[in-house]
């Protein structure tokens, strides 16, 4: 009798549930942070490729062709629609109804901050804060997993009310004290500059390169702090590095529009990759470390509102030409090797490295949007 009591005792059955619902807790966790970062991710390529296509060449078409203005007004709209595009592809990973994700789209437009109240009303401008609207997203993905189903008949009234006010309101609390803290953090940036210009140009091609996987827009930040001369060409040829390498990297496991996406786009879309394995950033920042410190020696330059964009849209390598003065086959030639060639035969150096060493796989950079 005592042994059949001490066979069914539930200790043990109470001793190992604990880790399974830890672990399912973390299952949890982990696919709502992805869910996220991919949808952020795809949203801004999605809202900013045209713009970056686009308006780099037809803004010096603009003056023999005035028509074609409307075309810059248009990429121009695009971009203001990034925080509710990028809300719904994180609806669309997390599989939320269409209810769910239109309300955190709506949450998304009030956080991300490019609405403003003006004396005639309400105007737009800009993509708005990408770090707040990511803050405002994740408030919206946890009321909407709360309240799930429970509303039933009420949720097409009370699921919008609610995402709106609760997630839209705690984007608008927290846009100032976020936005403040990405102006200290572009401050930071600006005071790499007072450094010796090799050094200053590694350093600003490898934290642009880590900024443009990041959350963190990095054409906003080199807007909020004015960043140009070298170290907005630097920022430009370590965002380039970053973009081709990774296309590099994932060759093998992505379609060809994919890896043109990394430069032509934005690499950004290698953000929820990098973050699962932190350690992958280590032979990108290399790169673009490389790439910076020599656009320092040449002598590559941007403003700021070319800088934090690399080759997307030809608008880093037509700002350095700009900065050279001249548009001559030498300068072009100059441009083209340190923009393409330069970063693509380091990207397929560092690829060789790792791989030989284990260090990655192909696999890791995969990317599936289906």
């Amino acid at each position: 009798m005592s042994s059949t009591e001490s066979t069914s005792t539930p200790i043990p059955h109470t001793a190992v549930q604990q880790p399974v619902v830890a672990v399912g807790l973390k299952a949890k966790l982990y696919e709502a942070t992805m869910n996220m970062l991919n949808g952020l991710s795809i949203g801004i390529i999605v809202a900013l490729i045209p713009g970056a296509l686009l308006n780099s060449l037809l803004k010096y078409l603009v003056p023999a062709v005035p028509q074609i203005q409307i075309i810059l007004t248009m990429t121009a709209i695009a971009q203001t629609l990034l925080p509710a595009v990028s809300a719904v592809c994180v609806g669309m990973m997390a599989k939320f109804t269409p209810i769910q994700t239109t309300s955190l789209a709506l949450a998304a437009a009030i956080g991300a901050g490019n609405y403003h109240m003006t004396p005639k009303g309400i105007s737009v401008a800009g993509p708005g804060d990408v770090i707040n609207l990511a803050v405002t997203i994740a408030v919206g993905y946890v009321v909407i997993l709360l309240l799930g189903d429970l509303l039933k008949a009420y949720t097409i009234l009370l699921i919008p009310t609610l995402v709106v006010l609760i997630a839209g309101g705690v984007g608008l609390l927290t846009y100032t004290p976020v936005s403040a803290i990405t102006r200290y953090i572009g401050i930071g940036i600006h005071s790499m500059t007072t450094i010796q210009p090799i050094l200053m140009g590694t350093l600003m091609g490898a934290i642009f390169a880590f900024i443009i996987v990041s959350p963190i827009s990095s054409v906003g930040i080199a807007a909020a702090i004015s960043l140009t001369g070298i170290g907005a060409g630097s920022a430009n040829l370590g965002i380039a590095a970053a973009g081709f390498a990774l296309a590099i990297y994932g060759r093998k496991v992505n379609s060809l529009g994919t890896c043109l996406a990394h430069f032509l786009g934005s690499p950004k879309v290698q953000m929820a990759n990098l973050f699962t394995r932190p350690k992958l950033l280590l032979p990108i920042l290399i790169n673009a470390a490389i790439m910076g410190g020599l656009g320092a020696v040449f002598h590559v330059q941007a403003t700021p509102s070319t800088a934090g964009f690399g080759c997307i849209g030809l608008v880093g390598p037509l700002a350095a030409l700009e900065g050279y003065g001249s548009f001559s086959v030498g300068n072009i030639i100059l441009i083209s090797v340190l923009f393409v060639i330069l970063p693509i035969v380091l990207g397929y150096v560092s690829d060789y490295i790792c791989t030989k060493f284990k260090f990655h796989k192909p696999q890791y950079y995969v990317l599936n949007y289906s």
